[in-house]
């Protein structure tokens, strides 16, 4: 047991020494880029496991309907990104294969389908590590109930926390496990500021900052900390702190829910309760995801790769809204703000206003093609 004990002082230290020099590089902050101004942009498209080739190919022709000026003279580049399955993943023992990731890095921006993460063992889910790989630190998912007066944002931190080092624990046989939990300070502050830099661009007067800092006092109580040095300069704006328990309950509330607007979180936290708000829009199929950085973004539908759907031979029936609401946050993030409302407001017609399409989900509703069919009549 005594070397055991040594093996994992060891690992240990490998860690801290890794996720300084991961401070160290953020440090650094890069600029960048300017979408607005660049001649080409590529846009990778990536299919995923389960559902979602399935969806994906419904979100390739609502894309190349929206773009199709801009594809014919150059100006976005639509590049099928193959081999990020779970097949190929298992065969080659990587979370995310060497030439996939280097395919992927003379993109610009990514629409990715959901992935398989396997059960247990060491391989670690391929949309963590492509977040460490393009240091996308925010993950970024509005949630809209316009009828009760709903309009949230969260800003999740995305390369920290328990998912940056959660597939690295230690073991003592027999005895223990433990795994770790990372909050640097660099990384804190620049999620802040974008949550903080959001809200004043956009007339909020408020973030929730939420943490369960009163139990995680060295990495929630840091993430907290930080936010309200970040929020301080911003005076305009209130920041209060919440826990995460209560918070849960609070989305659940009709009668405080709506008084919310930005959400600021560490990453395990914004995982959970990101999904718990998809439910209130509608579902996690009615909800997208902007994981950004400063020289990539990827967007992607927030639910997986739902197995159980396609052993049930329903996947055809899937919902494409949250694949599509995904491409409309990317549109907006390359500076396409035009295109992007076009396809917030046909989104809007199909789903809440006329309602012809009702995807369900299973054999009773309309399928994945029939409702981008409906959806492409409108834009």
């Amino acid at each position: 047991m005594e070397n055991e004990i040594r093996n994992a002082v060891s690992q240990f230290e490998s860690l801290l020494r890794q996720q300084l020099q991961r401070q160290e590089r953020m440090e650094q902050n890069a600029a960048a880029k300017d979408f607005a101004n660049m001649e080409t942009i590529t846009v990778g498209l990536i299919d995923g496991d389960g559902i979602g080739p399935i969806i994906m190919e419904q979100a390739k022709r609502v894309l190349e309907k929206l773009v199709a000026d801009e594809i014919k003279d150059g100006r976005v580049v639509l590049k099928q990104i193959d081999g990020l399955t779970i097949e190929n993943r298992l065969a080659l023992g990587k979370a995310v294969p060497d030439e996939v990731l280097a395919a992927i890095k003379t993109c610009d921006v990514l629409l990715k389908g959901p992935t398989t993460t396997p059960k247990g063992g060491t391989m670690e889910s391929a949309n963590v590590t492509l977040r460490r790989e393009l240091d996308l630190y925010a993950n970024v998912r509005p949630v809209a109930v316009p009828e009760e007066g709903i309009d949230w944002i969260f800003f999740r931190e995305n390369t920290e926390g328990e998912y940056a080092l959660g597939s690295k624990g230690v073991e003592l046989p027999g005895k223990l496990t433990m795994d770790f939990k990372v909050t640097t300070d660099a990384g804190t502050r620049r999620i802040a500021k974008m949550a903080f830099d959001y809200a004043r661009a956009n007339g909020k007067t408020n973030v929730a900052i939420v943490t369960k800092a009163n139990i995680m006092k060295k990495t929630d109580g840091m993430f907290s900390r930080i936010a309200h040095e970040v929020a301080a300069e911003y005076p305009e704006i209130t920041a209060d702190d919440w826990y995460i328990d209560i918070m849960t309950a609070n989305l659940v509330n009709p009668a405080v829910r709506n008084k919310f607007q930005v959400f600021l979180l560490p990453n395990l936290y914004g995982d959970i309760i990101t999904d718990e708000a998809a439910q209130i829009q509608g579902g996690v199929g009615t909800a997208g995801s902007a994981n950004i950085g400063g020289q990539y973004a990827m967007f992607e539908a927030i639910h997986g790769s739902a197995p159980r759907k396609i052993e049930a031979g329903e996947g055809d029936y899937a919902n494409p809204a949250s694949i599509l609401k995904a491409a409309e946050l990317m549109l907006r993030h390359i500076a396409m703000t035009e295109k992007a409302d076009r396809l917030a407001a046909a989104l809007s017609v199909c789903m809440e206003t006329e309602r012809r399409v009702v995807v369900t989900g299973h054999q009773d509703g309309a399928t994945c093609r029939a409702f981008t069919d409906y959806l492409l009549e409108k834009l």
